[in-house]
């Protein structure tokens, strides 16, 4: 049983967050408070029917009582987190579902006050119920995930894809066109359709957010080296570590990867056992389309169901929930898995895992079975949301040339740029 949360836990727990380390959350709780009450007020005026994605989680509580409890228990222990509620929570099951009615048919809002910028609309609705002990439970309930993933893939993201969402690709003080979130984001290094167009040419907010960088901005740092293994993605070291085992506990802190969980149960997974994993970080500003780490032969690509928002439990408050949980969450979230058998000899096969962390976890291929890539094809990309990337090794291949990291720092390693060497053949 997870102890009472402190309010100074609960702030540390809040700075160290996957979506606030990320910048999709802003650094002050309390703007995440005001947002909150605004969306609460914004859902009890609401009149419409639920929108179908959120109906199906309406009758889904609706029919299962022990799990409608468990929710409400959460929503419960969530206000009285924050005593003298600083922010305005929802008060019941209704009152939630609205506010999710809400979020799918909004898009995030560049902010030019850092402290306004709440880029994570359903991390910040769930921010306190993440923190309870109920909210463990039922974040990782089957069947309450699958719904939240519904209405995130079916919902929030279908609207993302739209031309609805381009409202927030302009030039103003909101707008991800305007100068400080084109500074913010490097927009010089992408491939904008049409620069000075209405909304910068783009079809969607995930058209923007899922860009393409020029190629000028990630030269292959290795091309004269064949035995070189490049960056799949641009981000930060989260860790490296060694020996990974087949079967292990993925809820000890040491968060030890757990290959059969990890690799979805994937036939040749006895191949990995003993080998290395290699995971990132992709923050908010980052480059999100992945690439190929080695040349070689796509052998296996498959979509793994896995879960949105539940983080690693511990006895004591986690404070680094989000961060720290990023091992944990390779093992259980929903993820991509592409497998590429290298054609450089002795390095084998090496597993591309992109991982989906909170709100969307959209995992998209570029790939099929069968495709020859060479270092630095595309092999897929996330769209809106959190994410992190593993790649795993078969024992004995490969020697790290990147600095490893602490895991009392998983979010401040050194940083990744796709088609940098990371590696080299042993």
């Amino acid at each position: 049983m997870v102890k009472p949360i402190t309010a100074a836990a609960l702030e540390a727990r809040y700075q160290s967050s996957f979506g606030r380390a990320a910048g999709y959350l802003p650094h002050s709780r309390k703007a995440v408070d005001a947002w909150l009450t605004d969306l609460v007020a914004k859902a009890r005026k609401r009149t419409a029917e639920h929108v179908p994605t959120v109906q199906a989680l309406a009758e889904l509580l609706e029919s299962d009582k022990p799990l409608r409890d468990n929710v409400n228990l959460m929503i419960e222990q969530a206000q009285q987190l924050d005593p003298g509620h600083k922010a305005e929570h929802v008060k019941n099951i209704d009152e939630m579902l609205k506010c999710l009615d809400e979020i799918t048919v909004t898009a995030p809002e560049y902010r030019l006050d850092p402290k306004e910028r709440v880029f994570f609309p359903m991390s910040a609705l769930f921010c306190y119920m993440m923190a309870t002990q109920a909210g463990w439970d039922a974040f990782r309930d089957e069947r309450f995930n699958d719904a939240l993933l519904t209405i995130l893939r079916d919902g929030w993201c279908a609207f993302l894809d739209s031309p609805e969402s381009r409202y927030v690709l302009n030039e103003g003080p909101n707008g991800w066109l305007c100068q400080a979130a084109s500074e913010q984001n490097k927009l010089y290094e992408f491939v904008i359709p049409e620069p000075g167009a209405l909304y910068g040419g783009f079809v969607s907010f995930n058209a923007f957010f899922n860009r393409h960088i020029k190629p000028e901005f990630r030269p292959n740092g290795a091309k004269d080296d064949p035995q070189a293994v490049v960056s799949p993605n641009d981000g930060s070291v989260v860790r490296f570590v060694s020996d990974v085992q087949e079967d292990a506990d993925i809820t000890l802190k040491g968060q030890p990867y757990a290959l059969r969980q990890m690799l979805g149960g994937y036939e040749h997974t006895d191949r990995f056992v003993g080998g290395d994993v290699f995971q990132s970080f992709l923050s908010g500003a980052n480059y999100h389309r992945w690439h190929a780490p080695v040349d070689g032969i796509v052998r296996h690509v498959e979509r793994i169901p896995g879960l949105l928002f539940s983080e690693l439990p511990m006895k004591d408050v986690d404070t680094s929930a989000g961060t720290l949980s990023q091992g944990y969450q390779a093992n259980v979230n929903t993820r991509g898995l592409v497998v590429i058998e290298s054609t450089v000899p002795d390095i084998g096969l090496v597993c591309v895992i992109p991982v989906g962390i909170t709100e969307i976890s959209s995992v998209r291929f570029s790939v099929a079975v069968g495709d020859r890539v060479t270092r630095g094809d595309e092999l897929g990309y996330f769209s809106y949301g959190g994410s992190s990337m593993a790649l795993v090794f078969e024992p004995g291949k490969v020697e790290f040339t990147v600095p490893n990291n602490t895991i009392d720092t998983a979010d401040d390693g050194a940083p990744l740029f796709v088609n940098g060497r990371i590696a080299t053949k042993k």
